[in-house]
């Protein structure tokens, strides 16, 4: 923390502060904002002066020169392509990965065929980059299979692929060789678990190693949630995570198959179903639909869509699929666009409420 003098302004006065702040050239950017519940404090590189102050005054009528502390900011560190333009032909830089993606200390990237020979030099590089990556996985193939798994090269670092991912306040224990995690989908997992209501009874039917699960759970008191995986190994880091992050009594793992699973034990359970299976999950509409209680309840779908097409489409698809299991949607909730999978393809959700 560094002391400086600042700017002190109401929070209904912050913007009008801060943009004129900016353009008198006052604020001092190695140090970072500070809020607070009333106020706002902008670091400045020297006292206004009068007509400076004045000026601040009269489009922020409260706003006062005051001292505060303030962490600095950070500063940008040393990108991939710089760490490697001694190591690589100039021509190759442009292919170098854009996107990695943490797992806990693993982090992993798609190397392009044209960097197959640099793909030691680009894992070196990544582990020097982030001091907290301990092993970093190349994707050798295509998620796919029955339980969702994908290929992997280590290409630096140790040779695992267990770990310890953290997540809004939860831990999960997992092996990405094993059983299917993407980090992409934590806004996700955060979002499904906000819209949960004390006392429902929530059906996860592709579970995993239990990202939805165990957020609802540990966000909710009163909730029972049904984890469903058809992959034994997930399942036993299912239960791992639930004992970790104390919500025994409130998940309940089971091994299975969802449509065997939700046809002998959770017919006509819940308010709540999370379809996380985007490559299938239109040939389980009607497994979602017999889960959910007569009364009605709300479908959390996921699927693949082309940038081309429309979720108006996803939606229309979803509803022919729930009217053919002899029920019906009343309200598209929400529909939006998750995260980019390839060029021109994207997951979706779907929040629906069908009766």
């Amino acid at each position: 923390m560094k002391k400086s003098v600042c700017i002190k302004t109401p929070k209904q006065e912050g913007e009008k502060a801060l943009t004129l702040a900016n353009k008198l050239g006052l604020i001092n950017k190695d140090l970072e904002i500070r809020r607070d519940e009333k106020s706002i404090y902008i670091p400045i590189v020297r006292p206004p002066l009068t007509e400076e102050l004045i000026t601040l005054k009269e489009q922020a009528t409260d706003c006062e020169v005051a001292d505060h502390s303030f962490p600095e900011r950070r500063k940008p560190g040393i990108s991939l392509a710089q760490l490697l333009e001694d190591k690589f032909p100039p021509y190759l830089l442009p292919s170098l990965p854009r996107a990695i993606d943490f797992v806990g200390d693993i982090a992993i990237v798609e190397i392009p065929p044209e960097l197959e020979t640099y793909k030691s030099a680009v894992g070196e590089a990544i582990l020097k980059m982030n001091k907290k990556v301990r092993t970093v996985l190349a994707k050798a193939g295509a998620v796919g299979g029955t339980y969702r798994l994908r290929e992997f090269t280590v290409i630096a670092g140790e040779p695992e692929t267990e770990t310890i991912h953290r997540e809004y306040g939860c831990l999960y224990y997992v092996d990405v060789s094993k059983a299917f995690f993407s980090p992409r989908l934590s806004f996700e997992h955060r979002r499904v678990a906000s819209l949960v209501e004390e006392g429902e009874t929530v059906v996860d039917m592709f579970a995993g190693v239990g990202p939805f699960s165990i957020q609802i759970a540990k966000k909710h008191q009163n909730v029972n949630v049904y984890a469903v995986d058809v992959n034994p190994d997930a399942v036993e880091y299912l239960k791992k995570n639930v004992r970790v992050n104390r919500v025994v009594g409130k998940v309940h793992p089971v091994l299975g198959d969802a449509r065997q699973v939700v046809k002998s034990k959770l017919s006509a359970v819940a308010d709540r179903a999370i379809m996380n299976l985007p490559e299938k999950a239109m040939e389980f509409v009607d497994v979602a639909c017999e889960t959910i209680k007569p009364s009605g309840g709300t479908v959390h779908f996921y699927s693949f869509v082309n940038k081309s097409d429309s979720l108006e489409i996803l939606a229309a698809h979803f509803a022919d699929a729930v009217k053919k299991s002899g029920r019906s949607v009343e309200k598209t909730l929400f529909a939006r666009l998750v995260r980019e999978i390839a060029p021109y393809e994207w997951q979706a959700v779907l929040d629906v409420r069908i009766l």
